[in-house]
Formats: structure tokens, sequence, C-alpha cells
């Protein structure tokens, strides 16, 4: 599999150039917290922290939207109802 890594301080993917973390770049941090969901959300949520002092910067103070669910609320963190 062909690596996404981050381009910062854009928080873009460096190789499809879309927001970062890519669908491919989620997947590494879903195998290694395998299992973990808890500490996958703390990591996630720290990324978003520095995602989100960045990008403040960047776009002149004001925070993007849509952060929360770039980060984090892609991660399911239990069982669902169907």
């Amino acid at each position: 599999m062909t690596e996404h890594p981050l381009l910062k301080p854009t928080w873009r993917c460096r190789t499809c150039g879309i927001a970062w973390p890519c669908s491919v770049a989620k997947l590494r941090p879903l195998g290694r917290y395998r299992g973990r969901p808890d500490e996958l959300i703390e990591y996630l949520k720290s990324l978003q922290a520095e995602a989100t002092e960045h990008l403040t910067e960047l776009y002149g103070g004001r925070t993007p939207d849509g952060l929360t669910e770039r980060f984090t609320g892609w991660v399911t963190t239990g069982p669902t109802d169907r």
C-alpha cells in the first residue's frame, strides 16, 4: 500500500492532496489501535488540536469547519444499532 503522509501546516495528504487524514491514512491508526478505541480517539484528538492550531493560523484566525468530523467523527467506539 502506498503511504499517504501528512503535509504540515496545510494538513493535506502528500500523496492524494485531499484533507488529511484521507481514507488511506485512516487505515494505519485503525490497525495500530485495534481493540483500543478510547486510545485511538485520544490520539486523533491530539492530532486535531495540532491541526486546529496550524489551520487557524493559515485561515487568518478563523478555525475551519468540520475538524471534529474529519479527525474523530469517523471512528466507531462501540457496537452500532442496526
